[in-house]
């Protein structure tokens, strides 16, 4: 079994970052591998030693035209048995439509429960033998688009439980934030784009601040929003409250001393860092969309609010800030949950499982009907 797999990632979080984990895992398992990525993706250099080769190629997005000539070119030299693209910015398009005109079958991760227009789903999807989704919220949104339900397989995404444990060094992350003893910490991971609801999280701040005025914001992250939003708490004086650290790579140091993480998405497929906050044992209060509830378990784990609803939001954080005792069995109830349902190892085999069905049910060449 020969594979090559496409992710368009730049960083090494995210979608990307499940794709180092399931490459590190199918090392134990027979099958060469191949990895094209961008060519300035951090990615390769993770990858290095995992896979046989890696092609690091020019990269331009959706109206990347000549990106199924490239990834042609790689696919007639490497003869592949099977294509797994992992991402979006132009592979789902540009490399389903190569795999397809090389006669290769192919299969898609898909990690983001936005639904797409009519007219593009069926031509999109026919690429594909499998489309394998990370949260069951996903692949309800492919359902409704129309594809038959045995060409849509769940394989939730996975969290390192080993590296995200509930080990915490308050007294280092104290030191690291300037924060009072007294501060009580709300943490946000997510990019500062629309659909992670940061807007939300600073409407819901005046209720949350008159409830506790001591309480410390960090919002994690780097997107094209970051400036405005740090414009807004500026103008509202909230420039003491709320910190703006950026993109963190120590983010396992850091999760398990906040005393609960906010997500307010209004679109997410399923969450990486609910995942992370989870297997740190922090409770979550996040927006019941999306994949979000199959990690965030409305109370056992933390408390799920309807999406766009910034009062709801504000109560649910005065909640667990008012109670920590909740709050610490929640964290504990969200660990449980992590190493149960989101392992590394479940997400491999999944996605294994999905190659011997694939190659199994049509050869090493076929071309989709």
């Amino acid at each position: 079994m020969k594979i090559v797999h496409i992710e368009s990632g730049r960083h090494l979080y995210g979608g990307a970052l499940q794709v180092l984990f399931l490459l590190q895992g199918l090392r134990e398992r027979p099958g060469r591998h191949v990895l094209i990525c961008p060519e300035d993706g951090a990615i390769a250099a993770a990858t290095d030693g995992l896979v046989e080769k890696q092609y690091a190629i020019p990269w331009h997005g959706d109206l990347d035209f000549g990106l199924s000539r490239r990834l042609r070119a790689i696919l007639r030299q490497e003869r592949p048995d099977l294509v797994h693209i992992h991402s979006r910015r132009g592979a789902d398009i540009w490399g389903g439509w190569a795999a397809w005109r090389e006669g290769i079958p192919a299969i898609l991760s898909r990690r983001v429960d936005n639904p797409e227009p009519r007219w593009l789903a069926p031509w999109k999807y026919r690429l594909y033998q499998r489309v394998v989704t990370i949260s069951q919220g996903i692949r309800g949104v492919l359902l409704a688009e129309g594809l038959p339900p045995e060409r849509v397989t769940c394989v939730p995404s996975a969290v390192d439980v080993e590296r995200y444990r509930p080990a915490a060094d308050r007294a280092w992350f104290r030191r690291e934030f300037a924060l009072a003893e007294e501060e009580p910490a709300v943490g946000m991971i997510a990019q500062f784009i629309e659909r992670k609801g940061h807007r939300l999280l600073l409407e819901a701040m005046p209720a949350i601040l008159r409830s506790h005025p001591r309480v410390r914001f960090l919002l994690f992250g780097a997107g094209a929003l970051r400036d405005e939003m740090e414009r807004l708490c500026a103008q509202r004086g909230w420039q003491e409250r709320i910190l703006f650290p950026g993109f963190r790579k120590d983010l396992e140091r850091i999760i398990p001393c906040l005393n609960l993480v906010a997500h307010p998405a209004t679109l997410e497929g399923l969450g990486v860092a609910l995942l992370q906050a989870a297997a740190c044992a922090v409770p979550i209060v996040a927006s019941r969309t999306g994949g979000i509830p199959e990690i965030v378990h409305d109370e056992v784990n933390g408390l799920l609010v309807p999406p766009g609803d910034s009062p709801a939001l504000a109560r649910a954080v005065i909640r667990l800030l008012d109670d920590p005792v909740q709050s610490v069995a929640f964290g504990q109830a969200g660990r449980r949950i992590a190493v149960r349902d989101f392992s590394i190892a479940a997400m491999v085999e999944g996605n294994y499982r999905v190659y011997r069905e694939v190659l199994e049910a049509g050869g090493s060449k076929r071309r989709p009907r």
